[in-house]
């Protein structure tokens, strides 16, 4: 099964921060894949802008060791990186003064799509956005690209798109959640919407609880001074795994188009209860002799922020109405771990007695690692002496499932950059959606601030607080085991 590539429209792009962490990490070798791969093809531009003195022929060397050092298998393809190396270009820009602005106009060509990627703080938006705008460069074919954090709270995710809408419609707006481009992601509605066999069952008659969990085994790293500041409500509840709970809980749209598909997740949003702080927890990790809890890794040992947040949520809608989701995330557990467990109900009566134990099935998305899908089903066990019932997986690992060329699917980064170019907003968030995001969790932030309690310790390794077991326990669930 091969799959089929289509390549994009010329198109200019500009990365501002194009020097910067995530241009050297994501951005370039995303596009350099998709280059080799055969979409980016013909008349293309690519721009890096940033403070720094640099010319072309310097961005292109450090374009260059970024690829080779993060660029996977196809950085090794000396002939393919020196013709996409030909295509960047470099201007030293200042995003709140007037150096490099009429150099950058200069290089826009007409009739051209112009995507212009801010990757930078986001207190530099509404800068570029002002400038772009002044200097000619935002035009019907222009589109802008908005890294998270998109606000810190309701009231300045609603400045922010204030500003932005000054200069650009709101077609023109992509705010980018790398989680959306994932395949095991985009999976879900395929599953959901592609098959008569889930879509009847999904919903509160047949669903016991829903379970996802973004666990990760690294600490804050070199991110101490931005995460200090936000925490994973913030960092991780807010977009990410609210985007994960909109496509699972939302409805179908009437179709695969951009704002149908966004209209549903909205209405989530907007339909989920407020979360009573007995059904939050929040925790911070310690130090396990070799290596440093939280306080210590972002230098501020009073430090309040919560390195984990576990949570049950509730929808009020005729689907959902009585069904629990559960939502954790958290820094320095067990393991590094993505998935969605959809928990279905047991049967209505169990005709083996009660030897043959309880059973249930259970629907498992994996979005990292080893991405892929399994349902848990329940078989009788294999040999004579009665009936023994026992859980076996039908397992879809991509990688397994399609052969390892298949499971080798684009990165989240490389998929998203394309719909930019094609002006597809599927897997963007739309002003409206980001800004019911934040008026949803701003109480739970607002009630931790009230209340004055610090996070709850946990050890590095384990699965969070106790307390956090504890959320589940009391409805006579658990958690699903954080592995890979």
């Amino acid at each position: 099964m091969a799959s089929r590539v289509i390549p994009v429209d010329p198109f200019d792009l500009v990365i501002f921060g194009g020097t910067g962490d995530l241009a050297r990490r994501k951005i370039l070798p995303a596009l350099f894949r998709r280059f080799v791969a055969g979409q980016i093809e013909g008349d293309v531009r690519l721009i890096g802008a940033a403070r720094g003195d640099m010319d072309r022929d310097g961005y292109r060397a450090m374009a260059r060791a970024a690829i080779t050092e993060f660029g996977g298998e196809e950085s090794a393809r000396k002939k393919d990186l020196t013709a996409f190396l030909d295509l960047l270009d470099f201007v030293t820009l200042d995003a709140r003064g007037t150096e490099g602005w009429e150099q950058l106009a200069a290089l826009m060509r007409p009739d051209r799509i112009r995507a212009f990627y801010f990757s930078v703080a986001p207190a530099l938006f509404g800068d570029l956005a002002k400038r772009l705008h002044k200097h000619g460069m935002a035009d019907d074919l222009s589109r802008i690209v908005v890294e998270k954090p998109f606000g810190r709270d309701l009231d300045t995710a609603r400045d922010l798109n204030r500003t932005l809408a000054r200069h650009f419609t709101e077609g023109q707006i992509y705010r980018i959640d790398h989680y959306l481009g994932k395949e095991t992601v985009q999976n879900l509605m395929a599953i959901r919407f592609g098959n008569v066999l889930f879509e009847p069952l999904w919903n509160s008659q047949y669903v016991d609880h829903i379970q996802i969990t973004v666990a990760e085994s690294v600490g804050v790293g070199g991110r101490g001074d931005y995460y200090d500041k936000s925490g994973a409500m913030r960092d991780m509840v807010q977009n990410h795994m609210m985007q994960l709970l909109c496509l699972i809980a939302m409805e179908p749209p009437a179709k695969f188009e951009p704002d149908a598909v966004r209209d549903e997740k909205l209405k989530v949003i907007r339909a989920l209860d407020p979360v009573a702080r007995g059904n939050v927890v929040r925790g911070q990790y310690e130090g396990d002799g070799t290596q440093p809890g939280y306080r210590n890794q972002v230098g501020n040992r009073d430090s309040t922020t919560e390195s984990f947040v576990a949570l049950k949520a509730h929808i009020s809608n005729w689907r959902w109405a009585g069904t629990p989701f559960y939502l954790r995330t958290g820094k320095r557990l067990r393991d590094r771990a993505s998935e969605i467990a959809v928990v279905f109900k047991d049967a209505p009566h169990s005709i083996f007695g009660a030897d043959a134990g309880r059973h249930r099935n259970i629907l498992t998305i994996r979005l990292q690692p080893n991405e892929g899908i399994e349902l848990g089903v329940t078989i009788k066990e294999p040999g004579p002496g009665g009936m023994r019932l026992i859980d076996v997986p039908l397992d879809m690992t991509f990688a397994e499932a399609l052969g390892p060329e298949e499971a080798d699917f684009p990165d989240a980064y490389e998929r998203l950059i394309m719909d930019v170019i094609r002006g597809n907003q599927t897997l963007f968030m739309r002003g409206d959606e980001v800004e019911a995001a934040w008026a949803w969790t701003d109480p739970i932030i607002a009630d931790w601030e009230d209340e004055g309690a610090p996070p709850l310790a946990y050890a590095t390794g384990s699965a969070g607080p106790d307390d956090a077991l504890m959320l589940m326990h009391r409805d006579g669930r658990r958690w699903r085991e954080i592995r890979p």
